[in-house]
């Protein structure tokens, strides 16, 4: 029920709607923090509106409905990963501190009913009742995450035990995005969810490794002790448009550099591999575990198998720009892995999902992207993205 100034009145919820202006026409939707959307079937209050092209409809759906929190939900994958809720017509919550996402990448989805955008940095304690958490804060380029390495931990650690904190007061599933680099320079190709991995705790890479590894950790200790419903997705090598020119990435900075007709910057000598998965077969990977009704709670790796040396990548990327960029090599960073490769059998199995689109494809989709952007408008989150 809602009072004549646009409150709800159904405790706890007491929120303030920003349709509060009574007219003629009524806007339905749901009451947002009463009981969780999942568990709202089709209760719907009565709510003013001064937007008569909304009357009548009802903004969010029934029963399937969930409210949703996406942490670091403005980034690369986390600005997808909305757009694909919010079209599901799930309410929506994108918190980010936007350290490396950008505003503009959810700027289109402001206006959607079922979306909120909230600065925050998920370190500090945050309150919201939803009924699905995913964990995607925490910066993924090597030259970023090493900018700041403490931050970094932090963000890992005490990101992780926030959402969990929430996760478990709401009795809300939660899901982590971690990351193939809990494998470290790996001993056993490919990596299966069952290898413990070559890590080392003091390199330069650690803060983010280690803080991955350790997120794992109070997750599983979180479903065990607690019952948490969780869920932990191990992410490989994601591409795609919407990736930040200056996010430090091979593929990002390969595109960025060939358009330029700059010199293609190689760490090594190439030989090193890397397995790429565009944007679109990771996040339906992502949706996929978090709706699964039985689990897994265990580690899911997600990626594309299809395994590429860092050579390639370069030599591909230049025959379709018909770039006159050359290769420069320097030496290889402290503790770079020198072949990654996911093995997806447990997702194939478990989720019905293995990758769709082939790497050629999708680097196409990206650079047509890295083409219609004006790279004057970005500034790097941090001076080491070369």
């Amino acid at each position: 029920m809602v009072a004549a100034h646009g409150r709800c009145l159904r405790p706890p919820c007491n929120e303030q709607y920003c349709s509060s202006t009574t007219t003629a026409g009524v806007l339905t939707s749901p009451c947002r923090i009463a009981s969780n959307s999942s568990r709202i079937e089709s209760t719907f209050i009565q709510m003013p509106s001064t937007d008569k092209s909304f009357i009548g409809k009802r903004i969010l759906t029934m029963s399937h409905m969930k409210r949703i929190l996406v942490t670091g939900g403005a980034g690369f994958l986390g600005s997808h990963l909305c757009e694909r809720l919010v079209a599901d017509k799930h309410d929506v919550i994108c918190l980010d501190n936007f350290f490396t996402s950008q505003k503009h990448n959810v700027t289109h989805l402001l206006r959607e009913p079922n979306f909120e955008l909230i600065r925050h940095d998920v370190t500090h304690p945050l309150w919201l009742e939803v009924d699905q958490i995913y964990n995607l804060a925490c910066p993924a380029s090597p030259g970023h995450y090493q900018y700041n390495p403490i931050k970094t931990m932090k963000t890992s650690v005490m990101g992780a035990i926030n959402v969990l904190g929430m996760a478990k007061r709401c009795k809300a599933r939660v899901l982590q995005a971690s990351t193939s680099e809990v494998y470290g320079d790996p001993l056993v190709h490919p990596q299966a969810e069952s290898y413990h991995g070559n890590v080392n705790p003091i390199g330069p890479r650690s803060c983010y490794d280690e803080g991955k590894r350790a997120a794992e950790t109070l997750f599983m200790d979180y479903h065990r002790s607690n019952k948490v419903d969780i869920r932990i997705i191990r992410i490989f090598n994601t591409y795609g448009p919407r990736m930040h020119p200056f996010d430090g990435r091979v593929v990002s900075n390969f595109i960025r550099q060939a358009i330029a007709n700059q010199d293609i910057t190689i760490f090594g000598d190439g030989s090193q591999t890397r397995s790429f998965c565009y944007r679109d077969d990771l996040v339906e990977g992502m949706i996929r575990l978090m709706n699964h009704p039985n689990g897994p709670h265990t580690p899911v790796n997600i990626g594309n198998p299809g395994e590429y040396t860092i050579l390639q990548l370069a030599e591909t990327i230049i025959a379709m720009l018909g770039s006159k960029s050359k290769l420069s090599f320097h030496p290889l960073p402290q503790d770079d892995p020198t072949r990654r490769q996911p093995d997806i059998t447990i997702a194939k199995k478990q989720l019905g999902w293995e990758p769709q689109v082939p790497l050629e494809k999708g680097l196409a989709k990206t650079i047509e992207w890295f083409r219609t952007i004006d790279i004057e408008q970005y500034r790097p989150p941090t001076p080491n993205f070369a």
